[in-house]
């Protein structure tokens, strides 16, 4: 029996593995490596694709929304973040912001334009503008999250990613909801993480999202003290795809109630990134 030689068996196999259509050099080449939590950016969680069903809809928008996969900050931003920012970029200073992207109250907690107490360093930054948050994002490589994002991660509980169906969950956001909030708010990261890994979501500061003025209702947040919750009457409710989704009837109405340049003593945000 002859021998064939190594080197033509190996063409032969190469020949019948390409014509299977299989390249033995793929796996060298390496295949993309798909997202996942542990190579997530630095802080922040992989948020997995699903599906939002908006409050509001009119008669021609769609029942739901296909959310990408995405990454979410695990906390808000907080003082200390906000710092380097501003240390980076002097036009977000207080005293040399322009009144077009953020009201008189801008920053107004800390004692100077770098300066604050200790205190507020791990604190969520609030006081902060829509245009102040979306140039911090930016600045960071990043963006803020749209509303069906963040509604959609919002609704996990730290049990499940349908939260929308865990009434104890429900609960203890309406609880929030009807509690006035604090003068001193609480550091970040110290409650129960949500079925994704996130923090904070519900409980600690409302959130500015990039959409925000896409909400239905009307109204003006800065009357409110620790959000009167008062800001959403029933009439709202009409054309609405859940009407026991209370808790999501008060994110619309006060979302509804802001503009870009104000700020608010509890309203502060997070950052967002795509894959």
């Amino acid at each position: 029996m002859h021998h064939m030689p190594a080197n033509t068996f190996q063409a032969i196999a190469i020949a019948l593995i390409g014509l299977a259509g299989v390249c033995p050099c793929s796996e060298a080449q390496g295949a993309p490596v798909p997202p996942t939590a542990a190579n997530a950016p630095a802080g922040m969680a992989l948020i997995p694709a699903g599906i939002h069903k908006p409050l509001f809809r009119g008669e021609n928008e769609l029942k739901e929304i296909a959310v990408k996969p995405f990454f979410l900050d695990i906390v808000p931003v907080t003082n200390r973040d906000f710092l380097e920012f501003v240390r980076a970029n002097p036009k977000w200073r207080r005293s040399q912001i322009k009144r077009l992207f953020a009201d008189e109250s801008y920053l107004t907690h800390w004692s100077g334009d770098l300066e604050f107490t200790s205190s507020l360093q791990d604190v969520p930054v609030t006081f902060v503008s829509w245009f102040a948050a979306k140039a911090y994002s930016q600045w960071k490589g990043r963006r803020l999250p749209s509303m069906a994002e963040w509604e959609y991660a919002g609704a996990a509980s730290p049990s499940r990613s349908d939260g929308e169906n865990d009434p104890a969950f429900q609960k203890e956001i309406l609880r929030w909801y009807a509690t006035p909030s604090p003068a001193a708010l609480s550091r970040v990261g110290a409650g129960r993480t949500n079925f994704f890994g996130v923090h904070d979501l519900h409980g600690l500061v409302w959130e500015w999202v990039s959409d925000f003025n896409t909400a239905m209702v009307t109204g003006d947040a800065r009357g409110d003290t620790g959000l009167d919750r008062q800001l959403f009457c029933g009439a709202g409710a009409q054309g609405t795809s859940d009407r026991g989704n209370y808790t999501a009837f008060m994110r619309y109405a006060f979302r509804s109630s802001l503009r870009a340049g104000y700020t608010i003593h509890n309203l502060g945000f997070r950052c967002a990134k795509d894959l």
